[in-house]
């Protein structure tokens, strides 16, 4: 009986977090309509909203604050997070004690914002498996070559590589080692070491996410596209009609959670 007593009791508290959320974020319609762009009405925004809650629960317990602001980093990209098109992700990230929505861009929303610059004509990322033949060099005379093995097992990923051709017919490539790609997140992704993280459930996706960050520093791309990236991994605290002028809450990385959570992602295929 008390076993039933404590379940109910956990299901009571769940469900007034919930509505807390949802409360504080109804009690931000307001302010929500003004900064909303024009293409996202705020049932749209509701909707997502409530998906993201869905699809990570944990996201209740996170300051109101931090996932408003994030899901509105989401809304004026016009990226969808949490949801299996990847565009972008909302993950609960423990700082300096308390747990705040981080805003991250997944790999696919990078290639959205890419395409709509309107300056390139072709973007793609692939992993390179053991099996698999790969020959690169860099230099005057830039050459990628990629050949997927068809007769077998292809073997475990280790390299990822992206490219980029623009209209005017200039192109780019970049190819990192999975070594390289695990050092480069460790050094630079806040949330690396998160149980939360999207290196955690969906590390072939972040892989590719990396080297396109990297390869699109070289690409002509308009300046709104590089403003757009700064909000990577950020968590901010306020609203507003421009979201990348809302300074980013400084975050601790050393002081990442360890509980496991499931994040619902799509599987990367090949």
């Amino acid at each position: 009986m008390s076993n039933m007593i404590q379940k109910q009791t956990t299901a009571m508290a769940e469900k007034k977090e919930q509505r807390t959320m949802q409360q504080y974020i109804k009690s931000m319609e307001g302010e929500i309509a003004k900064a909303l762009p024009s293409v996202i009405t705020p049932e749209r925004f509701t909707r997502m909203v409530l998906s993201a809650l869905s699809t990570t629960p944990e996201l209740q317990n996170c300051t109101p604050k931090s996932f408003l602001g994030a899901m509105m980093q989401a809304a004026q990209l016009g990226l969808e997070p949490n949801t299996p098109l990847g565009q972008a992700h909302i993950i609960p990230y423990k700082n300096k004690g308390v747990l705040e929505a981080q805003f991250q861009i997944g790999y696919k929303g990078l290639i959205d914002l890419a395409y709509r610059s309107g300056e390139v004509e072709i973007i793609q990322c692939h992993c390179v498996h053991q099996n698999d033949t790969i020959e690169y060099e860099y230099g005057l005379n830039p050459r990628l070559k990629h050949i997927p093995c068809t007769s077998g097992e292809r073997g475990n990923p280790t390299f990822v590589y992206a490219i980029f051709k623009t209209k005017s017919g200039g192109y780019g490539f970049e190819v990192m080692s999975m070594a390289d790609v695990k050092a480069h997140a460790k050094k630079y992704s806040k949330s690396y070491e998160s149980s939360y993280s999207p290196w955690k459930t969906n590390f072939d996706e972040m892989s590719k996410k990396t080297v396109l960050k990297k390869v699109l520093k070289y690409a002509p791309l308009k300046s709104d596209f590089v403003k757009q990236i700064t909000t990577d991994e950020t968590i901010k605290h306020e609203i507003s009609e421009d979201m990348y002028s809302v300074t980013a809450v400084e975050m601790d990385i050393s002081d990442v959670d360890i509980q496991e959570v499931e994040i619902t992602e799509e599987a990367t295929n090949e």
